[in-house]
């Protein structure tokens, strides 16, 4: 009998990696889980998690043997971390591994949104530029640049930032050690003082909507929010009055709330940057994010400590 649950859209060469190393039995949806036999849950010790809908408590009861929820993504909170601890519950992550592909993107992103590439396009594809020139734009090099929450991605971005000769400033918990960045020990004071604030906080309850109102005022009429993070991170109610009556100057962002049923304001505005939540979304990474779950859960089931923790139980 398998000791491994797989849930999630896992494409074929993870679904088959799944299988061949674990016996893995896939699944859909979490939802799933209460439809299996009793024996069957009762001996499952993994879980591969793919996904962002809820993984609580009492979907965790229904798996009385679990020791390990692997889950496909540095950001996990979808899973109940503090469920989990209780129950005796590893959960583990994939960090690292994506660090360039989301820095990478998030940077293209705050790009396309100064020089107005996807508008530039437009104008090529829809034979403007026979007519007349593309109007200018707004340089990005030698700006200002805030990264909130300064972490593995968001020093990737901040490193990425500096060489366009950008003056970095950063909030995070507790002052790092920079080659002479600018530490703001609070959102607010961060976006009085930067051109760009981008977002790279870990999603979850205690970062819900940390991007106010207030924080959106303070970046003033030439202000850009990029965000990489979670929708969560931000009020994006705020972050919509504000877009729509010129407060900012608008938008970056690869995550939304309900996606990828977004807030249909979003998409009658020309000074947003709309991607399809795909900052890992490169065939190399998406590969070594499955090779890290799976490591985690052969170590787990060998009686080995787990490569990638985010819990102690």
């Amino acid at each position: 009998m398998t000791q491994t649950l797989a849930i999630g859209p896992y494409n074929d060469n993870d679904r088959q990696a799944l299988q061949q190393e674990f016996g893995a039995l896939m699944l859909g949806g979490i939802a799933e889980v209460a439809g299996l036999e009793p024996a069957m849950r009762a001996g499952i010790s993994a879980v591969a998690y793919m996904g962002h809908t809820a993984f609580g408590g009492a979907e965790m009861d229904l798996l009385p043997g679990l020791g390990v929820i692997a889950n496909f993504g540095v950001g996990y909170d979808a899973i109940d971390v503090a469920a989990a601890t209780a129950r005796g519950i590893t959960v583990t992550n994939t960090p690292g591994v994506l660090n360039d592909d989301v820095a990478d993107l998030a940077v293209t992103m705050l790009l396309m949104q100064c020089r107005r590439m996807e508008q530039g396009g437009a104008w090529v594809r829809e034979g403007h530029w026979e007519t007349a020139n593309f109007p200018l734009n707004r340089k990005a090099s030698g700006g200002v640049a805030g990264v909130v929450g300064l972490g593995r991605i968001g020093r990737e971005i901040a490193d990425r930032l500096a060489a366009f000769k950008m003056d970095i400033h950063y909030f995070a918990r507790s002052e790092k050690d920079t080659p002479g960045w600018t530490y703001h020990a609070d959102p607010v004071s961060l976006a009085k003082a930067v051109d760009f604030l981008v977002v790279a906080l870990v999603g979850g309850p205690e970062t819900e909507k940390f991007i106010s109102r207030e924080v959106i005022e303070a970046l003033g009429p030439r202000g850009v929010v990029v965000n990489i993070s979670r929708g969560s991170t931000i009020d994006e109610t705020a972050l919509l009055d504000a877009l729509e009556r010129g407060r900012i100057a608008g938008a970056a962002l690869d995550v939304f709330l309900n996606e990828p049923t977004i807030d249909p304001r979003f998409l009658a505005l020309s000074n947003v940057v709309l991607q399809p939540h795909q900052g890992s979304g490169t065939v190399e990474t998406r590969a070594a994010m499955g090779a890290l779950q799976r490591g985690n859960i052969a170590a787990h089931l060998a009686g080995k400590p787990v490569l990638t923790p985010v819990n102690k139980p």
